[in-house]
């Protein structure tokens, strides 16, 4: 099925309900993103006849959603390769190398992520903003995922599961949790540390790996916060290898030793789940 396009069939639980009700329910959609597709130059119909938010659905209808093209981005395609792990009309999932950004900024114009697919999709004859349901920093490497339209950023956004590897400064011989808020640094735009105020921060170790003087580990977070991993294995003493930032040394890594090792997520039409894994990189051969 194209971009934006979405068939969806009621089932008997949703028997009797809105149409507002039901796309909110299946794929988030707002009762304002629904005026948007629809005075927008998309439609959403029903067996044929278009639909009003309070139109009432009944077991076996079938709902269609076509989405309005949007607006492409300012940001400029520039050639480049990229390291997909998977691809279909909804999903883009890439392996980022170190030392590239994720988006434009006012350093980087020209030699992010987004550069290159933005490039990639127009050689494709597609044409999608560059929407990205995670984001790492330009020196983590790993796996990043992009949703070509809007409904498949709803469905899949809040379903991800990611796990990373970390090689950390010192020997950890156990795993453990790390349930320390987490808020700005004094005097820092850009650094976090711990303190009290801070928003709630948990974060999973494992050990995999004893190497001289690092630990190679398998981390997982059950929240997102900005720079939670760097953060936090930098507050038990373990702080990141190359990560001078959060008190990590250079003497292995030029960069904080940090990647997105692998996802799983639900398809968000077939509900497969999607199970990927990324390559370390060549930095990780430690």
């Amino acid at each position: 099925m194209p971009i934006g396009y979405y068939e969806f069939t009621v089932t008997p639980a949703d028997d009797g309900i809105t149409l507002k009700s039901f796309l909110r329910r299946i794929c988030g959609l707002s009762a304002r993103s629904m005026k948007v597709i629809r005075y927008g130059g998309g439609s959403i119909s029903c067996n044929g006849t278009e639909l009003r938010a309070h139109d009432i659905l009944h077991q076996s209808d079938t709902v269609k959603v076509r989405l309005p093209r949007e607006e492409q981005s300012e940001i400029v395609p520039i050639e480049g390769k990229l390291d997909i792990l998977f691809e279909d009309d909804r999903l883009l999932i890439v392996n980022k190398p170190p030392h590239m950004p994720v988006h434009p900024t006012k350093i980087h114009q020209l030699d992010t992520l987004a550069n290159i697919v933005m490039y990639d999709q127009h050689k494709r004859g597609e044409s999608y903003p560059f929407r990205a349901l995670n984001r790492l920093d330009k020196d983590t490497s790993g796996i990043v995922i992009l949703a070509k339209d809007r409904i498949a950023y709803n469905m899949v956004f809040s379903t991800i599961r990611k796990t990373y590897a970390a090689v950390c400064e010192g020997i950890i011989t156990e795993g453990g949790t790390i349930d320390l808020p987490i808020g700005a640094a004094p005097d820092s735009k850009i650094q976090r540390c711990v303190r009290e105020d801070g928003v709630r921060a948990i974060t999973h170790y494992e050990p995999l790996h004893a190497y001289e003087h690092h630990t190679l580990c398998r981390v997982w977070l059950e929240t997102g916060r900005t720079h939670q991993i760097r953060c936090h294995m930098s507050a038990i003493g373990h702080p990141l290898a190359g990560d001078t930032l959060y008190g990590g040394n250079l003497d292995l890594f030029q960069r904080q030793a940090l990647h997105c090792r692998s996802v799983t997520l639900p398809h968000p039409i077939t509900k497969e789940l999607i199970e990927l894994t990324a390559p370390y990189p060549e930095d990780f051969s430690v």
